[in-house]
């Protein structure tokens, strides 16, 4: 369907509008959910509220997930990303307590949170400009996702912690993977859901953090 200001134009420069209004719009809502997430952790460190666990954090997450899938094409959906988000800021508030409660911790958060932030920006630029597409990575990214995951899962609750370190330095690569994949596929049309695109660009820095976290943590002895 055209819209009036896509009305009579070329398909092609029809398509360039679309996916330059999908970026603008992820982009958009990605810094409003990060500083939001920000805001809920920040209240969280400062109520000392503890960590949900493992397996509410699990179900809080999918939950709110598939309540965010479901209803992408809706203002719902928009409640739903600051609900997933501001919940993960909620999860991510007791983790940086951990850390900073640590000799030296607030320089790992520093780090930890400089050089996601680095990576996130620099692989962001990097498809933009280059219009590389890296499409061909979607099946590689979800196994390897699925299998760390699971590996994470075998690290928690056998307590192997040079598994989770493992895990963690695999997650890094595989959301570095993520942000190349998911800017990629806006660019090029294939993701045209802006509100997927923020949720998907928003789990990648998220666990790039926590990754990080856990390895510099681990590096400078804190962990």
């Amino acid at each position: 369907m055209n819209t009036p200001l896509t009305h009579g134009l070329p398909r092609t420069q029809s398509a360039v509008l679309t996916t330059n209004k999908v970026i603008r719009n992820t982009y958009a809502l990605l810094s409003m959910t990060l500083l939001f997430s920000a805001l809920v952790a920040g209240i969280s460190m400062m109520l000392a509220l503890p960590h949900p666990g493992l397996m509410i954090t699990l179900v809080g997450y999918f939950g709110l997930l598939y309540l965010t899938s479901r209803y992408r094409n809706s203002a719902l959906g928009l409640v739903m990303v600051f609900a997933l988000t501001g919940f993960m800021g909620y999860t991510l508030g007791p983790i940086l307590s951990f850390y900073l409660a640590m000799p030296n911790g607030a320089g790992v958060v520093m780090m930890a949170m400089g050089a996601t932030g680095a990576i996130f920006l620099g692989l962001s630029a990097y498809a933009l400009i280059s219009r590389k597409n890296f499409s061909f990575m979607g099946g590689f990214l979800m196994v390897g996702i699925l299998v760390a995951f699971l590996a994470g899962l075998g690290a928690v609750f056998f307590e192997l912690p040079m598994l989770a370190m493992a895990v963690s330095s695999i997650f890094v690569l595989l959301m570095a993977g993520l942000i190349l994949y998911q800017t990629s596929d806006i660019i090029h049309g294939g993701e045209t859901n802006y509100i997927m695109a923020t949720v998907t660009l928003y789990v990648a820095i998220f666990n790039l953090l926590t990754s990080l976290l856990h390895l510099i943590g681990f590096m400078t002895g804190d962990d």
